[in-house]
């Protein structure tokens, strides 16, 4: 998918911006990366918290194959196709995802925090 096409995609949830990602793009608002697209699929953040609306929906994890098979990431579900059609429903499932990213964000800075 074409990063400008992604922005104009998210433009009812928010202003986003979009990097290169390995063979896709990583999507980004206020620095936190919430959606991943790979081969032409978006895929939204979720964690133990949002996992079950995804869940519910039937909505697959993001699966790659490596030399060993499948690699299956379970913080990345794929984005209902309402989301392409509908704006509330986009706002409802990417604001899913930016939550489960800003408290991914959260825990990493925790980590990064040594106490003595």
């Amino acid at each position: 998918m074409d990063p400008d096409f992604l922005v104009d995609l998210f433009a009812p949830f928010a202003r986003v911006s979009i990097r290169r990602m390995f063979s896709g793009h990583a999507v980004y608002h206020d620095g936190v990366v919430f959606a991943l697209v790979i081969r032409g699929e978006v895929f939204l953040k979720c964690d133990d918290e949002t996992s079950p609306a995804f869940v519910a929906e039937g909505l697959a994890p993001f699966v790659y194959a490596t030399r060993r098979g499948e690699t299956t990431v379970g913080s990345y579900r794929r984005m209902p196709e309402a989301c392409f059609d509908d704006e509330q429903e986009l706002r409802r499932w990417a604001g899913l995802a930016f939550s489960a990213g800003l408290r991914a964000e959260g825990a990493k800075a925790r980590r990064r925090i040594r106490r003595p």
